[in-house]
Formats: C-alpha cells, structure tokens, sequence
C-alpha cells in the first residue's frame, strides 16, 4: 500500500526542518491512490487514465488546462496504475474507523515523513476522516498533503492533527473556500516569471510543502510532466525543459 520514497520526495532527506521527523534511520514514504478516479474535485488539471479497445489512454476533462501528472505516469507505467488502483479499490468504500484501521496495520515501522497522496487525492469524506484518524494515532509522524478536497478539510478542521499539512491545490472546483475559511494554498505557474508577479515561490522540491515552520505560507509550483499537444500548458513545459538543458546563465 505505501510506497517508497520517489526520486523528487528523496529531498526531503536534505532538509533540516525535516530532520527531526527522520531520526534513527526513518524514511519517507507515499500512499497514493488512482488519479482523475479519486479527485472529486478536480477541474484545470483533471485526467484520468481509462482502458479502450486500443489500451489505456488518458483521458482530460472538459475544462482542463494542465494535465496531472500522476495521471500521465500512470498510462506509461502499469506497475504504478495497478498499485494505485488496488489501494483506491481498498479503501473507497470504507468508514473512518476502517480506513484507519487498515492504514495502521500496512504502515511501514520506520516511516518519519508521509506524502498523502503522491498521486491521487481523498476520494471521500469518511477516507479523509480517516487519515487524520490514523495521524493522531501516528504523533511521531509528519504527514503532508495537497488537496483539492476544500469540503472535506473545513469539515473536519477541529480534527485535524499538529502533524499533519495541508496545502490547498487551486484549480479546483471549489476554490472559492480557499480564501472564505483561509486555507494556505499552491497555484501551478507556467514560468518563474508569472510565480514573480504573484509574490510566490516556486517549491520544486516539496520543501514549501511538507515544512511544519511554513505551514501557513502560500506557493507556486511550476507546470511539468507531458501536456496536451498544442495547449498552451505544453508550450510552457517546452520552455522549461529547454530551460533546464541550457542550465543557469
């Protein structure tokens, strides 16, 4: 059910804020579950992977302006899909009490930091209850989070432990609770330029997000991963690579 740390959440290992978190040896790991299928509120960057008579193929919505990532690894990596979707299958269906339950009998024994959702979001009201459910039961863990899930998280604000983060993805469909119940947030930017005309940093390394000392601090994160052909979020992206190849200066 988790996963180990992925080559971005390795990191985190660097960062001192998180090192209280990592002593004797603990890791970081994610939980993740099927993107697009489990992201109720997802809008600018929903897909999903579906299955046609050709194979899997990613499928966007209507008003998407950037595709998931998550998704797109998902169409690529079979092994990826098929643990994601167990995972959703596992829990979808279950009470608070059952998710946490479940959730404490698969956590590894030497987990310090947990993304909750590497890929994925809280496909309910009672499997988001359940993760802070299980996080209560973990103190010595720091769990963080992006969510699209406003609903949920203002429903359940009085239960959510210390250690726990969570950063409001904006693009949702409802977005408009992020600044009526003053929620902290992320916006994806298309350049270093548009995160500078916002104010924002761009946390290219979870740093922003996971940091306990920041957990009210907004921040920007830069568009990545395949897009649409011929979008304006792919002529971005190709910008960025390019970017990257020719390296600083």
């Amino acid at each position: 059910m988790f996963s180990p740390a992925n080559t971005k959440l390795k990191k985190l290992y660097k960062f001192d804020s998180l090192k209280p978190w990592l002593r004797n040896k603990r890791k970081v790991f994610s939980f993740d579950l099927l993107s697009g299928h489990s992201c109720p509120f997802a809008l600018e960057c929903f897909a999903k992977v579906v299955k046609t008579p050709d194979g899997k193929r990613i499928q966007d919505g209507p008003q998407a302006r950037f595709r998931c990532y998550s998704a797109s690894q998902e169409v690529i990596y079979a092994n990826a899909y098929n643990k994601r979707k167990t995972n959703m299958e596992s829990v979808r269906k279950l009470t608070a009490a059952q998710v946490c339950k479940l959730l404490m009998s698969e956590a590894p024994g030497n987990m310090g930091v947990c993304r909750i959702h590497a890929a994925g979001d809280f496909v309910n009201q009672q499997y988001f209850r359940g993760w802070m459910r299980f996080a209560e039961n973990c103190p010595d863990v720091l769990f963080y989070a992006y969510t699209k899930c406003l609903p949920y998280w203002v429903n359940c604000r009085e239960y959510i432990p210390q250690n726990v983060i969570l950063t409001a993805s904006r693009g949702g469909r409802k977005d408009d609770m992020i600044e009526t119940h003053g929620l902290r947030s992320a916006v994806v930017v298309y350049s270093q330029n548009e995160a500078n005309s916002l104010g924002l940093e761009i946390d290219r390394d979870d740093s922003h997000a996971s940091d306990p000392n920041h957990r009210e601090s907004d921040f920007a994160l830069e568009i990545h991963g395949p897009q649409q052909a011929g979008s304006e979020a792919m002529a971005a992206w190709q910008k960025i690579k390019t970017a990257k190849k020719k390296g600083p200066g």
